[in-house]
């Protein structure tokens, strides 16, 4: 009896250290995100990774992969959720949850100053949006606003700044809240692909696209863009986000030191957002395009009217009880 229990106590011990070693050894993390080596983001998430690194001496490393090498945002988001990735940045897909589109929702956000107050991490948005990433295996670790969004044309249409017949169709997301948008702003909504956006502007399949802004239509459309309108149809969201069984499976003191990191990356993107979207316009017209100015009450005419006619018929495809809490 007594070998017996000896032997047992020694199997605990060595299963224990096992567990400990476990815990605090090297690990090595897979991070994607669509845009550039060099670009603003990927700056940020290196000094993300650098922050991580340091803070765990070493015991977690953060792989950086740009330019969508590890795949779609949407196809990267299944595999973070499967625990095949382990993190990504990047706008939340509905490919799998329908609610999270909730996100898209045209003038959710209609100003810089409005961002924190509707993104609060206790808000209502943020936290009917952390149970249903949840629900696909993914955690959220940090906000990372990108820009507002504007329409990038290929001349300049019927009534620019206001929401009549512009007799021009536009390539909006397969998302009902651009295809409403722009159907509401006067333009003929034609859902296609991104990866086909481009040929289809440039064969004239569609003349302009909706739902990216300045930053997006600099890197991708730049020589395509003749006329910018910068009406804040939406504010472009992305989000830091990790495998939930990655990060249960990291030791508490490095589970602190990602939270912590994500905490700082998150606070200096909401301070340079702002300022990155003017700059990326002022490239675009540096560049040739024909960048229109809307006042204040401009952008609130074209937003009340977008709002009383798209609301209502997202309010019904998110479900009236999420919609009104965030909306109201």
């Amino acid at each position: 009896m007594k070998y017996k229990r000896t032997i047992a106590l020694v199997l605990a011990a060595a299963l224990a250290l096992t567990f400990a070693a476990d815990a605090f050894a090297q690990k090595a993390f897979k991070l994607g995100h669509a845009r550039p080596a060099g670009s603003p983001d990927d700056v940020a998430m290196k000094a993300f990774a650098d922050a991580v690194a340091k803070g765990t001496n070493g015991r977690l490393k953060i792989e950086i992969y740009p330019a969508s090498q590890l795949g779609n945002y949407t196809v990267v988001q299944e595999r973070v959720g499967i625990g095949d990735v382990e993190m990504q940045l990047a706008p939340f897909g509905t490919n799998v949850t329908k609610g999270l589109g909730i996100i898209t929702t045209p003038y959710l956000v209609e100003t810089w100053d409005r961002l924190p107050v509707v993104f609060a991490k206790d808000g209502k948005l943020m936290t009917a949006v952390s149970k249903m990433a949840e629900k696909e295996g993914i955690k959220i670790l940090g906000l990372y606003p990108k820009y507002f969004g504007g329409i990038a044309l290929s001349k300049l249409p019927k009534d620019p700044k206001g929401t009549g017949a512009k007799g021009m169709k536009v390539r909006v997301p397969g998302i009902k809240s651009f295809e409403k948008l722009a159907d509401s702003l006067g333009y003929l909504a034609t859902p296609i692909a991104f990866s086909e956006a481009f040929t289809s502007w440039q064969t004239g399949i569609v003349d302009g696209v909706i739902g990216s802004g300045a930053e997006g239509y600099w890197s991708s459309f730049r020589d395509l863009a003749k006329v910018y309108l910068p009406v804040n149809t939406h504010l472009e969201m992305w989000f830091l986000y990790i495998s939930v069984d990655a990060y249960k499976k990291l030791s508490a003191a490095d589970r602190k030191v990602l939270d912590d990191a994500a905490a700082e990356m998150e606070k200096a993107r909401f301070a340079a957002a702002p300022t990155e979207t003017k700059s990326y316009e002022d490239m675009l017209a540096k560049n040739g395009t024909q960048v229109v100015q809307f006042s204040a009450a401009e952008l609130k005419a074209v937003a009340d009217k977008v709002k009383a006619e798209v609301w209502p018929i997202l309010r019904k495809d998110y479900g009236e009880e999420l919609f009104d809490s965030v909306t109201r």
